[in-house]
């Protein structure tokens, strides 16, 4: 779906405001309270990024979020909405279910 005439700038302009938050609050935490920030992920950030990638192209794929189809759509009483929440949760079920019996995570 294109974007309407104008809103390319301000959809970047608060995504752009969304990651500076990211990488400042943090630093302006350890600046005020003194004490260092220590990042640690229980997985390797590779797959963690792919993962973010995986959502985002189901989140356009599924024409809208998990949340959206689950929460608002489905009490609504829309088919589409109930269709995708069962495709989500059985998506999820068989990906844990892999990723277990493979990685051992």
């Amino acid at each position: 779906m294109a974007p309407l005439k104008g809103e390319g700038r301000a959809d970047f302009s608060w995504r752009l405001a969304f990651v500076a938050g990211l990488v400042v609050a943090p630093l302006l935490f350890a600046l005020f309270s003194g004490a260092p920030v220590a990042v640690s992920t229980p997985h390797p950030v590779w797959m963690m990024a792919l993962g973010g990638i995986f959502v985002g192209y189901g989140t356009r794929l599924g024409s809208g979020c998990t949340s959206g189809h689950g929460v608002c759509g489905v009490a609504r009483l829309s088919r589409r909405s109930l269709a995708a929440t069962v495709m989500f949760m059985a998506s999820a079920i068989a990906t844990v279910f892999v990723v277990h019996q493979l990685f051992g995570f």
